[in-house]
């Protein structure tokens, strides 16, 4: 990738419980993200180009969690280890934490309540205007969820958006969501990079 003062780096949830065996919602090898993403971190540092993080922040109970209602297995619950962000992940950066409030937090821009469905922005946007970018790269776990989610939400709001499939995993909750994924992000104009 290559990157300006006017892009920025968002890394997705790369957390415990995503990208260690032992977490609640492993990704298959989710950590090997890690060193391709921290390779990212200091290629956008090193021009000087800001670089987020978000982090999935759920209450021990929500309807998110398959146990309470929902479709996942508990995850990322806060302050737990699970929910920590990856040891080996470079971590300089603001970090906006999604689906504090119990909300499914697919998107690093925005949280719907899973009840009455209302879509709440987070601070991301904002902290991107704050810093006049309009280009982003998107990395981070898992490509078919939230670095979709994340990479699209990023389009509807108007940036041009890069996802390197490298630095992404795919949960493949049915066979084939990865390659579903890859096709729905490149339909909506996002360069997907294999």
């Amino acid at each position: 990738m290559t990157y300006r003062t006017d892009t920025a780096l968002i890394v997705v949830d790369v957390q415990n419980d995503f990208a260690d065996p032992k977490g609640g919602l492993y990704v298959a090898d989710g950590e090997e993200t890690v060193p391709v993403v921290n390779a990212e971190i200091a290629a956008a540092q090193a021009a000087q180009a800001p670089v987020f993080y978000t982090q999935d922040w759920h209450p021990p109970v929500t309807p998110h969690f398959a146990k309470d209602g929902g479709v996942w297995p508990v995850h990322c619950v806060a302050g737990t280890w699970g929910a920590e962000l990856h040891p080996e992940l470079t971590v300089d950066g603001p970090v906006v934490r999604k689906g504090v409030g119990g909300e499914d937090g697919y998107s690093g821009f925005s949280v719907r309540d899973p009840v009455s469905d209302d879509v709440t922005a987070t601070e991301l946007d904002s902290l991107l205007k704050a810093r006049s970018v309009r280009h982003v790269v998107v990395t981070g776990l898992a490509g078919d969820v939230c670095v979709k989610a994340t990479a699209l939400d990023a389009k509807r709001l108007g940036y041009s958006v890069t996802v390197p499939v490298a630095a992404t995993r795919f949960v493949n909750l049915q066979p084939g969501d990865d390659a579903r994924a890859v096709e729905e992000m490149r339909a909506a104009g996002i360069d997907v990079v294999e």
